[in-house]
């Protein structure tokens, strides 16, 4: 049983599944990492069930708030049909696309990762509880989706905090393929799920990739942190008349050129650097290049709240040299994966970014992550994926 401190239970009233060591006042018992415990108030009211994480600042997260509901086999079962089910209700589960199946807390499921790739699943888990319920979680995705293969990528820095070490490979059926091809609008991407960032593909940016598409017919485009060419091929394949791909990753800028030839685009409509974004984007500026369209996609600057001046500070030299890259009337489309960014701040950041590059902008379009990337109502840290597009003067 866990027992909170006196007025530490307000959160969870709220709904939020989180439950910090600070908030803990005293464990009974010896719940092992990822054991469902009993969550009770100062008055031991029964506030949650939750998997105890011992070795993590994240000490619980919740599994549910039902004080009748087991967590079995049954209880994930549960919640991965309602997962899957809501891709199919999104469309997404076209036999040669792919999707993000489960989201975490997006999806009740904390801890708890899995995105599709055609007839394979690729699977994460990144909490203790998650952890204890595998095989659990493993059945449940391989009954509901007839997978061929399922494919284990719980090689993420994160499990660390939880006491857990890194693990990968096929943990049901077949092996997938390496690269595996899936389709989105039209496109053809090829994907490495085996070493690739995350599961190997970015399927939260869906709907910019859309958006960049719509703007791109015969623009000069930068696509910076490039990885596989994904903002890349969507805007050559609706017309654009040259993209520049940008990343500091050899293997990824190998797979986003595959993935350029894959689609049939000419080699002399594009071109792949590979070097440090921000040296590069310094490094086009002092070249007079200009841009009509830039993408810049970043990694998380801001994983913990002590980074979070520093990594703001990335993210407008970031901007800052973007503005600086783009023609007249020209289009940046600039995002943050980083929770703790919130849209107030980014678009601050992003406005004076503007001015250190002495441009005026208007806001054509705000960005977050795709529908199959749900955020939980009562956790607003799953809300991570923030974006701007900015129109700068003609």
């Amino acid at each position: 049983m866990l027992i909170l401190a006196p007025g530490r239970e307000k959160s969870l009233l709220r709904r939020h599944v989180w439950i910090f060591s600070g908030a803990v006042a005293a464990v009974e018992g010896d719940p092992a990492p990822g054991e469902t415990v009993v969550v009770v108030d100062a008055d031991r009211r029964f506030l949650a069930r939750a998997a105890w994480s011992p070795e993590s600042q994240l000490s619980a997260r919740v599994w549910s708030f039902d004080p009748e509901e087991r967590i079995d086999a049954a209880f994930f079962r549960r919640r991965v049909h309602l997962a899957v089910e809501f891709r199919r209700f999104l469309k997404l589960d076209a036999p040669t696309g792919g999707c993000r199946l489960i989201h975490s807390e997006g999806d009740a499921l904390p801890g708890v990762i899995a995105d599709r790739y055609g007839e394979f699943v690729v699977v994460q888990f990144l909490s203790a509880g998650a952890e204890r319920f595998r095989s659990e979680i493993v059945e449940a995705l391989r009954q509901e989706t007839g997978a061929k293969g399922i494919f284990e990528r719980s090689d993420a820095g994160v499990r660390a905090k939880e006491g857990l070490s890194e693990r990968c490979g096929v943990i049901a059926g077949e092996a997938p393929p390496n690269p595996i091809v899936i389709e989105e609008n039209g496109a053809k991407f090829a994907v490495d799920v085996r070493h690739g960032q995350k599961s190997g593909f970015y399927f939260d940016q869906r709907d910019a990739r859309t958006f960049v598409a719509r703007l791109a017919a015969g623009k000069r485009m930068l696509n910076a942190f490039s990885y596989t060419g994904g903002f890349g091929v969507a805007a050559a394949l609706a017309g654009a008349e040259h993209v520049i791909n940008v990343d500091s990753s050899a293997p990824a800028l190998k797979l986003a050129a595959h993935n350029m030839e894959r689609n049939r685009i000419r080699p002399e409509r594009y071109e792949n650097r590979e070097n440090d974004v921000f040296a590069e984007l310094r490094s086009l500026s002092a070249a007079g290049h200009r841009f009509d369209l830039i993408v810049l996609d970043p990694p998380k600057f801001i994983d913990s709240r002590n980074a979070l001046t520093r990594g703001c500070r990335a993210y407008q030299d970031i901007a800052r040299l973007g503005f600086g890259l783009l023609a007249p009337g020209g289009v940046l489309c600039n995002f943050s994966c980083s929770g703790l960014m919130t849209p107030e701040l980014f678009q601050k950041i992003t406005a004076d970014a503007a001015v250190e590059a002495g441009v005026r902008g208007v806001i054509l379009h705000r960005f977050e992550q795709a529908a199959d990337h749900p955020a939980a109502l009562a956790v607003p840290e799953s809300f991570y994926l923030k974006g701007l597009a900015t129109r700068i003067d003609a």
